[in-house]
């Protein structure tokens, strides 16, 4: 079964991690001194913070697949969507090493599909370093679009 993933960007790693406890009421699976993770299962979502990369807010979204067979299926949408596709193949991003690809939507929000394969001690490459390089596949985070064209997700009114 998939999971929906959402990662924000903060600028207070201690203060959020104590936020979104509450609000989900539960600790947090994994924390870093610059990361921290949810793995709810209602609503089943992988909530991921970070004080890394640019500005504060959401950076990406995406779906994580459980086995190769979901992510050879979400492959398979992302493809139809006659949208680029960044494949990123094995890599490691956000202390976890994963097999992912990237597709972003027509407003320029990255989407990112992957399955996690073990976890990392390591967090992976920055996206600055990236974007400073013009690198985008295999950079942590980066996306199919590095987040100076796309930018965050923002809403444009306090409602939905």
């Amino acid at each position: 079964m998939k999971r929906f993933h959402v990662h924000v960007h903060v600028d207070d790693l201690p203060q959020s991690v104590a936020f979104y406890s509450k609000l989900f009421a539960s600790a947090p699976t994994r924390i870093e001194a610059d990361y921290a993770k949810w793995m709810l299962e209602d609503p089943r979502v992988n909530f991921a913070i970070s004080t890394r990369g640019e500005g504060h807010g959401v950076d990406h979204l995406g779906i994580q697949a459980d086995d190769e067979v979901e992510l050879a299926e979400l492959k398979s949408r992302a493809l139809s969507a006659d949208r680029t596709l960044l494949d990123d193949g094995e890599t490691v991003c956000c202390y976890s090493k994963s097999e992912k690809h990237w597709v972003t939507d027509p407003q320029g929000i990255a989407w990112e599909q992957f399955r996690t394969l073990e976890r990392a001690e390591v967090y992976g490459e920055s996206r600055s370093l990236a974007v400073e390089q013009g690198v985008a596949a295999g950079a942590c985070c980066a996306g199919a679009a590095p987040r100076t064209t796309a930018g965050p997700v923002k809403s444009a009114s306090s409602c939905c």
